[in-house]
Formats: structure tokens, sequence, C-alpha cells
């Protein structure tokens, strides 16, 4: 007996899901090289604002994809939103990054730059407990444990950028510091580098390979069911 014709509204919205997931795939590292460029290099700001624009805007896409998913689901509606707002908040202030390019010394684009930064790491968090709510809803145990264990790894990782990163501030603002906050100041700026490679890269990374994985899971048990 052949198995039951699959709901055509469920294949849409599965469908929406996949291109959800494949444009957060290819956008987290667009935006991250992108925005670094336009930034540092000249040949991207031949192009103003839009590249900064094109690729936050690829994110924004990418959840709205996923809207029509589950929606009773009221943990996994409040993570997609969580996520959509600060994506929308990334939308608006990527045009600072050719504008600061341009102006370094004008401080209220180095603060909106500092502001995006905080945002897109907070962008890259919610995505994981984004990826964590959907991973619950989907019909793979391998999966649903992986999602579980990496999501938590990635948010720690991130938050401990950004106490890292407020405390590098704290710090900076004192006047009279004793030597042992002096010598933390010091390590933090000679290590900053690495230290944002490793807690920003390794979490990228796990999460292409977390959104990968789910577009599979997806690929897998609907579109290529056997009856």
């Amino acid at each position: 007996m052949s198995a039951p014709a699959p709901n055509p509204e469920l294949l849409r919205s599965l469908g929406r899901l996949v291109r959800g997931l494949s444009a957060l795939f290819w956008g987290l590292p667009l935006a991250l090289i992108v925005c670094v460029q336009a930034a540092r290099s000249a040949w991207l700001q031949a192009f103003s604002i839009l590249p900064p624009l094109a690729v936050t805007g690829l994110l924004l896409f990418g959840l709205w994809q996923m809207d029509t998913f589950q929606q009773q689901e009221r943990p996994w509606r409040a993570a997609l939103d969580r996520a959509k707002l600060i994506a929308l908040i990334n939308l608006g202030l990527s045009p600072f990054v050719f504008w600061w390019s341009r102006m370094p010394e004008e401080p209220l684009f180095t603060t909106a730059l500092g502001i995006l930064s905080v945002s897109a790491v907070l962008f890259l968090s919610n995505v994981n407990l984004v990826l964590r709510r959907l991973g619950a809803m989907l019909p793979d145990e391998t999966l649903r444990h992986e999602t579980r264990q990496f999501t938590v790894l990635n948010r720690g990782l991130l938050t401990l950028l950004l106490l890292l990163a407020g405390l590098r501030l704290c710090l900076a603002q004192l006047a009279n510091r004793p030597s042992l906050l002096s010598w933390i100041l010091i390590w933090l700026d000679k290590a900053g580098l690495w230290l944002v490679t490793l807690l920003v890269l390794f979490p990228l990374a796990l999460t292409m390979a977390l959104l990968w994985k789910t577009k599979e899971v997806i690929l897998d048990s609907v579109f290529n069911r056997t009856p």
C-alpha cells in the first residue's frame, strides 16, 4: 500500500523552511566577510552601502521564509520572532559599516558600528536558539541531540565573547587601574584577535553545520520518502 499523500500546505511550508535554512547557511559567512571587507578594504567601498545591506537582508529573508512553519508552536515562534527583530536591527545598522569606513573618526559611526557588532553576536546566538527549537520539532533523535548539545556550546562561547568585550570596555574607562587590572587589559588587547577568531568563527562553523544537517534531514525525511 502506498503512503498517504502529503499535505500540500505542509509541503509548501517545509519548502520555504528549507529555502530559509539555505539562505542562513550562505548568508552567515557572507555577512561576516562582506561587512569586514566593507569596513577595511577599498574595493567594496565603490558599491557604497549596498553590499552590507544585501547580506544582512539575505539573513532577514531566510528567517522570513521560515515564518509559516508550525505557527502554533509558541517556543519556536518566540525564538524566530526574536531572531527576526535582531536581523531587522542589523539591516538598519548595516549602512554604518560603509559610513564608518569613510569617516572612522566620527563618534556616531563608531558607536553604531559597536552596536552592530554586539547585535551580530546576539543574532548568531538567537539563530542557534531557533535551530534548537526547530530540531525539537523534527522526527530525528540524532539531530535533536546534536542541536541541543552544540547550540548550548555555541551560545556559551558567544556569551563569553560579550562578557570579555564588556570587561575590556570597563577596564579601558578606569583612570587609575591596579596593576592586575592593567595586566588583564594588556592581555585582552594582545589576545583580542585570537579570542575573536575562536569565539566567533568556531560557533559560526558549528552553526553552519547544524543548518546544513537540519536541511538535509528535512529533505531526506519528507521529499525523498519511499512508499
